[in-house]
């Protein structure tokens, strides 16, 4: 048995496992990992089939040109949430680790583990290609607000809603009455 039919055969298991992961450094994970509707959870759904394009792409040995379409799908919803570049991007490198457990618990697979070098060369080759395109992405998020800022529009996409700021108004000019 080749690796590339341990691929085959354990491309399913290897990509659920490695979406597991993504989805569990999320605050709200259990809501990701659960909720499988893509309109009701569409972090969770791009995640699951980025992941799943990205391992095929992986295993073929694709380019970087070939990875950047489902790497942008995962680093556009990454790059706007509370990560560091690192935290970003760390869940890539799970499949390495992930794919070497997987074959290391098959007996007549294991022998695969010394063949995965282009594998994991390929996976180091799409995270340096993730970074960059988190920075573009963070980049664009920071040129976005400074344009904001620049043409006033800030204020209407930072600030409450006139309704709320009337109600406030007007319930900060009451009179305050203290209780005896």
């Amino acid at each position: 048995m080749d690796l590339a039919e341990a691929f085959r055969n354990y491309k399913d298991k290897i990509v659920d496992r490695w979406v597991d992961y993504t989805l569990s450094t999320y605050q709200a994970s259990s809501f990701f990992k659960k909720e499988r509707d893509m309109f009701a959870n569409p972090v969770g759904g791009n995640i699951r089939e980025a992941l799943k394009k990205l391992f095929s792409l992986l295993v073929k040995g694709a380019g970087t040109e070939e990875m950047i379409p489902p790497l942008e799908q995962i680093l556009k919803i990454r790059s706007i949430q509370e990560f560091s570049p690192s935290q970003a991007v760390a869940p890539l490198n799970a499949v390495k680790h992930i794919t070497r457990d997987i074959l290391a618990a098959d007996k007549e697979r294991r022998h695969l583990i010394s063949e995965l070098y282009d594998f994991e060369f390929a996976v180091d080759l799409a995270i340096l290609t993730a970074f960059d395109i988190y920075m573009q992405c963070r980049e664009r998020l920071y040129q976005t607000r400074i344009q904001e800022i620049k043409t006033g529009t800030h204020i209407l996409t930072d600030s409450t809603c006139p309704s709320a700021l009337q109600k406030n108004k007007a319930q900060n000019s009451l009179p305050k009455v203290e209780s005896i």
